[in-house]
């Protein structure tokens, strides 16, 4: 079997279980163990120089994530990326969003709209990276303006939590090189039109910005079934 790519981030303030937890959730999430990748005990223990216990545990938590599934006889596996599952998360997001974009267009401070250009600019930058994970967390930080732009806390932590589940379809969305013109167009129609109040149109393109990315991802999904 292969060496995992991903490596261990320790955090003198974390125990060693939450650790391993957050550096395999992570590895999941941006995509270093792929679905369907089994995850041997042993091999991830030697990978993160701890023993089987914190790994054991971690695997139970990520089951209950729903990103790993123990499958009899053969332990654990990265879970597939579903329809069910992408379609569960973004109807979620999609609600938190168009909340988001309302009270971003009634709040927003000239400073954030600033903001809010740049971030889109250096999100064009790094398209010419070809870097999916620094196209990913530029992306991010381009919502995370429009989440501050509310001033609503509670808001805030709800999209910050759904941020990990939704990291994965995310980056399976920008891997196709294909969807950045209208990535960038949707970024900068939500520019102009929460500068300009328009909450309504503002809703709008945010709703059609998550629709696309979850036809983006099922037809990935559907392909790889192919």
């Amino acid at each position: 079997m292969k060496e995992p790519k991903f490596n261990v981030t320790m955090n003198e303030y974390l125990p060693l279980r939450d650790v391993v937890f957050n550096t395999l959730r992570q590895a999941i999430l941006r995509g270093e163990l792929k679905p369907g990748e089994r995850l041997m005990e042993i091999q991830l223990a030697n990978k993160l120089g701890v023993s089987r216990t914190p790994i054991r545990e971690a695997l139970r938590k990520l089951e209950l994530e729903g990103l790993v599934n123990m499958v009899p006889r053969k332990g654990a596996e990265v879970a597939d990326i579903t329809e069910k599952s992408l379609r569960d998360v973004l109807e979620v997001r999609k609600a938190l969003e168009e909340l988001s974009v309302q009270l971003a267009c009634e709040k927003i401070t000239e400073e954030e709209i600033e903001e809010l250009k740049r971030v889109a600019e250096r999100f064009k930058d790094t398209l010419d990276d070809q870097d999916v994970t620094k196209i990913a967390e530029a992306d991010v930080a381009f919502h995370d303006v429009i989440y501050t732009a509310t001033d609503n806390q509670k808001l805030i932590l709800l999209l910050n939590n759904l941020r990990e589940q939704m990291y994965r379809y995310r980056v399976e969305y920008l891997k196709k090189e294909e969807a950045y013109p209208q990535l960038i167009a949707e970024h900068e129609e939500l520019i102009d039109n929460i500068s300009k109040r328009n909450k309504e149109e503002a809703t709008r393109i945010m709703c059609e910005h998550i629709d696309n990315q979850v036809a983006t991802v099922i037809n990935v999904i559907h392909t790889k079934k192919v």
